[in-house]
């Protein structure tokens, strides 16, 4: 994940607990990255009225904007380092993951107690001492791939709109269906009905 998508992620992570207004140092010193990076990442979001920036905190006016936005420039592609064909039921699939952060269909069924419907694919985030855990539990095939690993480049638990960005990415034609679920879930979190 870029740098400017951790920007992104915190921004809509602090709106998701009704926090509005942030600094830009406080968003600079809790993810660890330079200034300028999270100001180059917050001109789009002043360009397209989702946020207004004053002299020390900028103020959140869009969530939908920003989430949307995030969502079309974020390429789970560049964070994929593994892919493979588990030939398993996806829940012995799921079951039999090292620690890992599930993202996509999982980390929805896992998150709600639910599924909007059914799926064939496993999406996760992992560390490099669990990535090799998955190579030797899930081994390399020529097959369709139905396991996807992507690279861990944030901390804690994933978000529900990173959930959405993740889920916005997938090729798979029951995507749509979780999305739908969970916007309308974000919309009464997020207050962007």
């Amino acid at each position: 994940m870029k740098k400017i998508e951790l920007v992104y992620r915190e921004i809509l992570e602090s709106a998701s607990r009704k926090q509005f207004k942030i600094t830009q140092a406080d968003l600079a010193k809790g993810l660890r990255i330079s200034l300028s990076t999270v100001n180059h990442a917050l001109k789009p979001l002043i360009s397209m009225n989702s946020i207004s920036v004053g002299q020390r905190s900028l103020e959140i006016l869009d969530s939908k904007k920003i989430l949307y936005y995030w969502a079309s420039i974020r390429n789970l592609g560049k964070d994929t380092i593994y892919m493979t064909r588990a030939d398993k039921p996806v829940k012995k699939i799921e079951a039999e993951m090292p620690p890992v952060e599930f993202t996509a269909y999982t980390a929805y069924k896992f998150i709600f107690k639910d599924v909007p419907a059914d799926y064939s694919e496993v999406y996760v985030y992992a560390e490099a001492q669990s990535f090799e855990e998955i190579k030797k539990r899930f081994p390399p095939s020529k097959k369709i791939p139905n396991l996807f690993v992507l690279k861990k480049d944030f901390e804690g638990k994933i978000t529900l709109p990173q959930l959405f960005v993740d889920l916005w990415q997938l090729k798979e034609w029951y995507a749509k269906d979780f999305l739908i679920e969970l916007e309308r879930k974000l919309g009464e979190k997020l207050n962007i009905g």
